[in-house]
């Protein structure tokens, strides 16, 4: 049977579509066997906090992610209404790892401010009106969206796409938030330069600014790329590839901070905080 070239240009956008996910599992899974030794000590040696329960949540639930959006690439499903069920599932497990991710940001940020709590009802206030308005407008693009299909057997068929630019304004939101983020951090570590004239490069480690910098990043591709390229069916590809990404980096960063807070005693060079304990950050050097 002969195939117009609309149909094989579809089909092959799904294909790489497929593989770029597939590619996305693989990074994960390598992750998480590369941290497993160093995670499993932390959950059998820590105790038990709000901020390990969020630990736990904030680094499993990609895996549901990975299952759902393989289910969707690779999975024959024809009937555009169980696309669509599914694609509000996974929307939903995605804004729950994205939320949670974040956490941590503002958990680490407001330990930096040692626990002020202005600070807080700003990180609190700014994050809620975040979160209202980009779900919002998340599922308001979905409803909008459509599912792309090709007449191709074989070929996955399963992946929305939407012509709403409000889709991307989620992310702008989310950028937003992040800036917010990184700039107490940045004043917060410029403080402690200023105080002890240390190297501005080791404070910035001790901070953490690296993971703040690479979630920021992140949001700002996600802004560009369906801005300068519409009509991009990989641009969706990113978007999911932050979400996993941000929750490496958030719980990388707990399992780093986790790591300095056992081995403290042993060295008295410098002071960090203890994020795992939210308790209030000492900046002596």
């Amino acid at each position: 049977m002969e195939y117009s070239a609309v149909d094989i240009s579809a089909a092959t956008s799904l294909q790489r579509l497929a593989y770029l996910y597939m590619s996305m599992t693989t990074f994960w899974t390598y992750d998480y066997a590369c941290a497993l030794h160093q995670e499993w000590e932390f959950l059998r040696r820590s105790r038990w906090t709000k901020v390990k329960a969020l630990y736990i949540i904030t680094r499993h639930l990609p895996f549901f992610l990975i299952a759902m959006y393989l289910c969707l690439n690779f999975a024959a499903i024809e009937d555009p209404n169980k696309c669509r069920i599914l694609i509000n599932v996974y929307s939903s497990l995605s804004q729950i790892s994205a939320i949670c991710s974040e956490c941590f940001f503002m958990i680490r940020t407001y330990a930096l401010w040692n626990n002020n709590r202005i600070v807080l009802i700003g990180l609190l206030s700014t994050a809620f009106a975040m979160i209202v308005t980009s779900v919002s407008i998340r599922f308001a693009t979905i409803a909008t969206s459509y599912v792309t299909t090709s007449a191709i057997p074989g070929t996955p068929s399963c992946p929305s796409r939407s012509s709403s630019v409000l889709y991307f304004m989620s992310f702008i939101f989310l950028f937003v938030f992040q800036l917010v983020l990184i700039t107490l951090t940045l004043t917060r570590a410029i403080q402690s330069w200023w105080s002890t004239k240390g190297p501005l490069q080791a404070i910035l480690v001790k901070h953490n600014i690296f993971y703040y910098v690479c979630g920021l990043l992140l949001s700002a591709v996600n802004i560009l790329v369906p801005a300068l390229f519409p009509n991009s069916p990989y641009y969706t590809t990113l978007q999911n590839f932050q979400v996993s990404i941000l929750a490496i980096l958030a719980t990388r960063m707990h399992l780093h901070l986790w790591h300095l807070d056992q081995h403290m005693h042993s060295s008295d060079a410098l002071i960090y905080i203890y994020m795992s304990d939210m308790s209030p950050a000492d900046y002596t050097v």
